[in-house]
């Protein structure tokens, strides 16, 4: 059984150090984790420099995010595209830090063998995926903040493609979990541990309620053109109502 595991981690090893070679600017991690998130999901099973693999994510993420902010901003102002910058990846990080702890106790309750460090680089994963696949939608946004100039339409379609690409980080996250646990049970030859869906799925209720709380705690991101510009306003309604009025209101 050791010789087994060790002939693995021996053929395993060479890819791995090719692989964080390769992930030494965002860029390159960027495409790792979308043409080959395999690779990073065995970086993290094998728990590999994820103190270096963390901090490339945090820069992937908030690179990305930081450009789409500016893009939602500047339907008001310079200054509100700067700060719109600066909150939208403090907006994913920060909910990040909020739900982060109750998805790792749970999961170790449960039986999972995810360490901390392993379960931060998966949720990261899938922030830094939604980041890049919203980057990819911010050139549709600026043709239709230039060629059709209505706010209400400008927030709505910025809301379904934050939805959107919201949704399709969530399915890397889920999709990381269940490889990250089977590659851990393939190297160490343990049986793989039931993985508890139910409760993923109900943090990502949470994490998406206080993410869009924590939205609204931190909006504008937009601005209204015809309003001056605010770093914050005051607490008042809810998310949910603002998006109900702004459709039938």
């Amino acid at each position: 059984m050791e010789q087994t595991i060790s002939s693995q981690s021996a053929t395993s090893l060479p890819t791995l150090a090719g692989e964080s070679d390769e992930a030494g600017s965002s860029r390159a991690l960027v495409e790792r984790l979308l043409r080959h998130p395999d690779g990073i999901w065995r970086q993290v099973a094998l728990d590999r420099e994820l103190g270096r693999l963390n901090r490339q994510l945090v820069a992937a993420s908030s690179v990305p995010l930081a450009l789409y902010g500016a893009v939602l901003g500047s339907s008001n102002s310079v200054l509100q595209a700067v700060a719109s910058a600066v909150k939208l990846p403090a907006l994913f990080l920060l909910t990040l830090a909020i739900c982060l702890p109750a998805l790792y106790l749970f999961n170790l309750a449960f039986g999972s063998r995810l360490r901390a460090s392993q379960t931060l680089a998966i949720v990261l994963s899938a922030i830094a995926t939604t980041g890049v696949l919203t980057l990819g939608f911010a050139p549709i946004s600026v043709f239709f903040l230039l060629s059709a100039p209505s706010y209400g339409f400008f927030k709505l379609l910025n809301v379904v493609v934050l939805a959107l690409t919201g949704l399709a980080g969530l399915r890397v996250l889920v999709s990381g979990v269940a490889k990250v646990e089977a590659e851990m049970a393939a190297q160490s030859g343990a049986t793989q541990p039931a993985s508890n869906r139910t409760l993923l799925r109900a943090w990502l209720v949470v994490y998406a309620f206080v993410g869009t709380q924590l939205a609204w705690t931190l909006r504008p991101f937009f601005g209204a053109p015809e309003l001056p510009f605010e770093l914050f306003r005051e607490l008042e309604g809810n998310f949910y109502v603002n998006i109900i009025q702004t459709l039938f209101g």
